[in-house]
């Protein structure tokens, strides 16, 4: 074996081979799987490395093919070599096609990160900091990717201003820590991405790369385009880290502190609310309606007792209250009384509905969805401006409470908070 003599010449020559042939018949011909870890890009296409470079040995004068069992795929043996012959080796968790709200939560939950000394073992929040500020890219649709110098000026600001813990304004290290977790890309470097450990030499790394990077590409556009998941993956994030500490100054900074925040994107798939002409299986409607009621309780309770900006009127959690009322409804107006709901729908195809306190917020109510409830246009305008408003809020109250009693399962009665909270 005699991977040091492998040059750029052989490795692009098994290249020409794996698209002259297609990718299922080189990997059987050379006995290889599929890449687990690692992928050679080339050109904007994706091989598998380790494959290529067995085929590649191939290609030396007077030697044969490598098989998989000769050598390593991993940074000791392919990706080392690939690397220090200048080409780039990406994760393949950062192609991944799709991504799901709870594996993203997941991976946010578990991510790892460096903790303060002298603090009781807190988490420190570069990575926090770095997703959130990438979440709020994604809500306005902004670039995925940055060229390092706007990477790094963003993110030396918001670390020095929401650097809680004591995070110096060192954006090399999470971005790296990220990339190496698969939530994050970088683009246009050559050689081995170093592992966020270390001082200095992180940065200079950057500065002499100047690499691209961004969200994973998954990830951004799940987080563009669905209001769902982009509310658990800020919940999971402002839960993990945050407990204790004010997060809402940066939420607004990155854009996330906004009433948009739950918003889809327009041609996010209609089907991301329930309608009432599609059936919804009650177990799965049931469960993420506790899910959305969970996330709006989380913001009550991470304000209670703590001197915060803005709280009264928390749009993370009046946007989590919005969604679980109108998936309670299954897309139909929810007063009893209802005249007509009009058969007209929105440029997405969901039916038109408002969702309105029957608790007024500033005499104890919450915004809770026991205490909301879905209206069509017309039964809003009645509840808001009509004669009758003050009979039908009766009307409504009751309404709301059946309406959550009905698909809040047993354990989620016994947990149902009281029905008047006052938040500070």
């Amino acid at each position: 074996m005699a991977l040091n003599e492998i040059g750029r010449s052989q490795v692009l020559g098994a290249v020409a081979e794996f698209d002259r042939v297609g990718r299922e018949e080189f990997l059987r011909r050379y006995g290889f799987q599929a890449a687990r870890t690692y992928l050679l890009a080339v050109k904007g296409r994706y091989y598998d490395s380790k494959a290529i470079v067995g085929a590649a040995h191939g290609l030396l004068p007077g030697r044969q093919a490598l098989a998989a069992s000769e050598f390593s795929g991993g940074q000791s043996h392919a990706v080392k070599l690939l690397s220090g012959l200048g080409f780039q080796v990406v994760y393949t968790s950062e192609l991944s096609r799709s991504i799901g709200a709870d594996e993203l939560v997941q991976r946010v939950e578990k991510l790892r990160v460096a903790h303060a000394q002298g603090q009781k073992g807190a988490p420190l929040l570069y990575q926090p900091i770095t997703l959130l500020w990438a979440v709020g890219r994604a809500l306005r649709g902004e670039s995925r990717t940055l060229p390092w110098a706007e990477t790094d000026d963003a993110l030396r600001g918001l670390l020095s201003r929401h650097g809680l813990r004591g995070e110096g304004p060192r954006p090399y290290y999470p971005v790296l820590a990220l990339y190496h977790s698969g939530l994050w890309t970088l683009e246009g470097h050559t050689g081995v991405v170093p592992a966020a450990s270390g001082g200095s030499e992180l940065g200079r790394w950057c500065a002499r790369q100047q690499p691209v990077s961004g969200l994973a590409g998954p990830a951004y556009e799940l987080m563009r385009r669905d209001g769902r998941a982009r509310l658990l993956v800020v919940d999971a994030l402002v839960s993990r880290f945050f407990d204790g500490l004010d997060e809402i100054p940066l939420l607004k900074e990155v854009g996330l502190y906004d009433d948009t925040v739950a918003d889809d994107a327009p041609d996010a798939p209609a089907d991301a609310l329930p309608r009432a002409s599609r059936a919804v299986d009650p177990l799965a409607l049931a469960a993420e309606y506790e899910r959305q009621c969970i996330l709006a309780e989380h913001r009550e309770k991470s304000v209670r007792g703590l001197r915060r900006e803005g709280t009264s009127r928390d749009p993370i959690r009046i946007a989590a209250a919005r969604r679980a009322v109108l998936w309670r409804s299954g897309g139909r107006c929810e007063n009893p009384g209802c005249g007509g709901q009009p058969d007209d729908v929105t440029d997405r195809g969901l039916p038109l509905l408002e969702v309105d306190h029957v608790e007024e917020i500033a005499g104890g109510g919450r915004d809770h969805p026991s205490q909301m409830i879905a209206l069509c246009p017309n039964c809003h305008a009645v509840k808001t401006r009509g004669s009758r408003r003050e009979e039908l809020r009766k009307v409504f109250r009751e309404v709301a409470r059946k309406e959550h009693l009905r698909l809040l399962p047993e354990e989620g009665r016994a947990r149902q908070p009281s029905s008047r909270v006052v938040i500070p």
